[in-house]
């Protein structure tokens, strides 16, 4: 792992006996001691803490002091509202092609004077290339290498965050602040990636360290891996750049409809205008040949991304693929994402999976598996 990237916290995961192992060009921990599965129901029980310092920090700030030239600049790229987004509120949002597909998925955010987006770590540095050929002309861009980002997840993340910051309490899901501790500005969003209520915290990075001891001293946080994390957000029914959307996939198609708002769409006051409109819009009014679903296989046997779906047992001719599966810990049974032929979408359609040579029936399930927490 000589050439990967550490984070801030590097050090911190070693001294607490991490396993590390090498993802989006960072080593980083897939479990602690206490093991994925306990990892699991401790976040969903009270806080985990992630480092999830390996994401993309960028701030895109307008030539021209009109925060309104750094939405419409992000809009020639997403097919998100980001016009409308108010002061101090985030939103989800994806880059696209021009074949319609998701370059990645991010989170943006209204800060006032700039927009602050977060995109995964993988993507990070193509991302920002994308956005500075595009955009640098209106926008002045930056990468903060020089902050780590954590987060705090679990019902118990504002109790404990709170000891800490007591303002956190009165911000609801999707809101940001900017908040002091220790001398310091933290960039706080009430969001994550579990399913759960939470917060993301952006803090310099050489006080990452600092912060995470401050949170693991209580008795409710604990840190947690990556192997957790996949497993929570998956019964979240939430997507992993890579595994169930691609530059291949289009929004429609993954099931994020959701969230192209209004203004973006046909007939919405500014229609299209990001890359592979044509192809995304038509398909919201079409339809589309084949979507992303929640999986239930009936056995006991996980189903991993990649193993082929069937419609019946015998069929030589494969209608879907897993994407994403596992155990779900707080379910107590394996759940799994994936795409199939929308004509046999429809909720508790039984399809097969192909596994180690057997065909084993699975069952077409409501996403997610796990309500969300979220406070709203």
């Amino acid at each position: 792992m000589s050439d990967l990237k550490q984070t801030p916290l590097y050090d911190l995961h070693l001294e607490l006996d991490a396993k590390m192992v090498p993802f989006a060009g960072y080593e980083m921990p897939v479990q602690f001691p206490l093991g994925v599965m306990k990892e699991h129901n401790h976040t969903r029980d009270a806080a985990g803490l992630f480092d999830v310092s390996h994401m993309g920090q960028v701030i895109i700030r307008p030539k021209s002091g009109n925060i309104e030239d750094a939405a419409l600049a992000l809009e020639s790229l997403i097919p998100m509202d980001v016009l409308a987004l108010k002061e101090g509120r985030q939103r989800y949002g994806m880059l696209t092609n021009d074949q319609g597909g998701i370059r990645d998925d991010l989170m943006f955010a209204n800060r006032g004077d700039h927009l602050y987006v977060v995109v995964n770590g993988a993507c990070k540095d193509d991302d920002f290339a994308h956005m500075q050929a595009h955009i640098s002309d209106s926008c002045e861009l930056h990468m903060h290498d020089d902050r780590a980002l954590l987060a705090l997840q679990g019902p118990q993340a504002e109790t404990a965050l709170t000891r800490l910051i007591p303002e956190v309490a009165d911000m609801a899901f999707m809101d940001v602040r900017t908040m002091p501790y220790k001398g310091v500005d933290l960039w706080i969003s009430r969001s994550g990636y579990t399913g759960e209520d939470g917060y993301e915290i952006s803090v310099p990075a050489d006080q990452a360290t600092g912060l995470a001891r401050d949170l693991l001293a209580m008795d409710e946080v604990e840190m947690i891996g990556l192997g957790a994390r996949d497993s929570l957000r998956l019964e979240g029914g939430l997507c992993l750049y890579g595994n169930d959307i691609d530059t291949q996939t289009t929004p429609i198609e993954a099931a994020l409809t959701w969230a192209i708002q209004k203004a973006r769409r046909s007939g919405g006051d500014r229609e299209g205008g990001f890359p592979g409109a044509d192809i995304i819009l038509s398909q919201m009014a079409d339809g589309v040949s084949r979507k992303r679903v929640g999986i239930a296989p009936e056995g006991r046997a996980p189903m991993r991304g990649g193993t082929p779906l069937y419609a019946d047992s015998d069929s030589d001719t494969q209608i879907g693929t897993i994407t994403s599966g596992g155990f779900g810990p707080t379910v107590g049974r394996p759940v799994a994402m994936g795409y199939v032929a929308t004509d046999l979408s429809a909720k508790d359609t039984t399809l097969f999976a192909e596994l180690r040579g057997k065909r084993l029936p699975v069952r077409i399930a409501a996403l997610p598996f796990t309500p969300a927490n979220f406070k709203r």
